[in-house]
């Protein structure tokens, strides 16, 4: 049979082809107007068949009714056939049907991709307030946070993002709230994205940090509708894809991350006591250890006497420096954290309970550490896992080390050298090119006591922005 006899039968040997013959790529010849053929096509993984042959059945039922099938608007347009479109199209969950007389394909938008039902987000409990998080469709997301502002000056964007994943990017901001120089530079980063693959929201974070090779976030994440809604009206960006549920918010400070939803949700002396509990716990986390390895090892005489005694007894059997002592223990929680939070839920709890008892004791008869080292490096976990923010807890738990080190080989100096210079990153640091230190950095004394201070609601009578576009404050 010639190519000429059976040109539908060419067309789908060349589609399919085209697709690489995936499994689950459709491709059939369907009757159309006066006799014509044409060639329906989808993906199956991620298209509802049963409302593709619902839609089939209305073509059989009105072929004749031309005019009454295109008031119907059961698709969304006819174009000229391309190729490349064509692929975007099906990619995109659309059904296409391919007109061989005219050319011409029909876009019909029955998508059904795969997505969680809204949950509490596992990452950021909270006490009181909404259980709603983000999952991974943009519908579902914008929903949820359109139904928190209704209003139009609520603006959603766009970017297409990887040349083989075609990843959609979404970022909101509050029209006449926004910062417009943070808006421009994320928009000019977006642009700068030239990748083949785009699968994660780590890439882009990387793409959108003024500094990637920082231990601080320079971008707060986030899983929760009432949190972005938050930093929008505040001036803020929020960047949002199908991939991740989790929304990327900027310019965002550096005492942005010790704040949660609970601090606004409850009494405002509570709120105020649990906010500069955190923020003090960031001094604990970070220098308890060092603090104490360099009593230990050059600083006894600042110790009272009885205090000093207790802890000489108590270490003089350690076959090692207090710093092996502590690196030893540090690296067994990381360990034990790691372990708990890959295996499943039940035994994970289990592993970090049991494992830390267990471990904790055995290494403490065998004479590898002593019990204070024991206590002080427990306090300083606790302190670390205070943080709201994951990422930040993370950074918090890599930068007791270095100040270990430093403890361990220059005592208090070091510790003070090494503060310093984490100050003086802190001050150069900057989140979309808006001070990391904000409000310390440039000053702002009102806004300094509002970072320790949950202030009560009364009527505002301005916007509270971070980073403020407008001098008045004025929306």
């Amino acid at each position: 049979m010639t190519e000429e006899q059976n040109p539908e039968q060419v067309i789908l040997t060349k589609l399919k082809d085209s697709f690489y013959n995936s499994a689950d790529f459709v491709a059939k010849p369907i009757s159309w107007w006066d006799n014509e053929v044409a060639i329906l096509c989808f993906y199956s993984s991620i298209v509802n068949k049963a409302d593709v042959e619902r839609i089939m059945y209305f073509f059989k039922e009105h072929l004749r009714d031309d005019n009454m099938y295109w008031g119907e608007s059961i698709y969304t347009s006819v174009i000229p056939l391309d190729e490349k479109q064509l692929a975007k199209f099906l990619c995109d969950g659309e059904t296409i049907i391919v007109r061989l007389k005219t050319r011409e394909m029909i876009r019909i938008n029955l998508p059904e991709m795969a997505y969680r039902q809204t949950d509490e987000p596992a990452s950021e409990h909270v006490l009181q307030g909404s259980r709603e998080g983000l999952v991974e469709n943009f519908d579902v997301n914008i929903s949820l946070i359109r139904k928190r502002v209704k209003s139009h000056r609520l603006v959603v964007k766009q970017k297409t993002i990887g040349y083989e994943t075609n990843t959609t990017v979404y970022y909101l901001y509050m029209e006449q709230l926004v910062d417009e120089e943070a808006l421009q530079l994320v928009e000019e980063r977006l642009d700068k994205i030239k990748v083949d693959l785009f699968y994660s929201t780590g890439q882009l974070t990387d793409y959108m940090e003024d500094s990637v090779w920082s231990p601080f976030p320079q971008l707060l994440k986030t899983e929760r509708p009432d949190r972005i809604i938050a930093s929008l009206h505040e001036g803020k960006i929020a960047i949002l894809s199908d991939l991740s549920t989790t929304a990327i918010i900027g310019p965002t400070s550096f005492f942005s991350f010790y704040q949660t939803p609970d601090d606004f949700n409850g009494r405002a002396v509570t709120g105020s006591f649990y906010r500069i509990l955190r923020i003090f716990s960031f001094i604990i986390a970070i220098f308890l250890p060092a603090f104490y390895i360099a009593i230990v090892s050059f600083h006894f005489e600042i110790l009272p006497l009885e205090l000093s005694n207790q802890i000489k007894s108590d270490i003089e059997n350690i076959p090692y420096r207090p710093i092996l002592e502590a690196v030893i223990l540090e690296m067994t929680i990381e360990l034990i954290r790691e372990a708990s939070i890959r295996l499943p839920t039940s035994v994970g709890q289990t592993i970090g309970i049991v494992g830390g008892l267990v471990i904790g004791d055995a290494i403490v008869s065998a004479g590898l550490v002593s019990n204070m080292m024991i206590i002080i490096v427990a306090f300083t976990a606790i302190s670390s896992y205070v943080v709201p923010s994951t990422e930040m807890n993370s950074s918090i738990r890599f930068l007791r080390f270095p100040f270990m080190i430093l403890a361990a080989f220059f005592g208090f100096i070091g510790i003070a050298f090494g503060a310093i210079i984490l100050l003086i990153h802190l001050l150069n640091l900057t989140s979309l090119k808006r001070p990391y230190l904000t409000p310390i950095i440039p000053f702002n004394p009102k806004a300094i006591f509002k970072i320790f201070i949950r202030m009560p609601f009364f009527k505002p009578s301005k916007h509270p922005k971070s980073f403020s576009p407008n001098k008045d404050g004025k929306s």
